[in-house]
């Protein structure tokens, strides 16, 4: 559905400049922005809980929890680390 797809477009705009229209923060070579993104991604589905609207700010769970990959909510320390292996 179009709400979901202009969702998750307005969600990589607000965390990665490179995407947002009128900025300096641009990537001279395809690898590093295919880093940027990969960075983003792994961050956002491992490390990002969002808070739910209305419920006094609930915490959500992030989307790898959700899928049952992981238990807990990883720090970027965490992440790292499964990075490095």
């Amino acid at each position: 559905c179009t709400s979901h797809v202009e969702r998750n477009n307005l969600t990589v705009r607000t965390f990665l400049k490179r995407f947002n229209r009128l900025t300096l923060g641009f990537s001279k070579k395809l690898e590093n922005l295919e880093a940027a993104i990969a960075m983003f991604v792994a961050f956002y589905n491992y490390c990002w809980r969002p808070r739910e609207k209305g419920k006094s700010g609930r915490l959500k769970v992030t989307p790898a929890m959700a899928a049952g990959l992981v238990g807990e909510l990883w720090s970027v320390e965490d992440l790292f680390n499964a990075v490095m292996q």
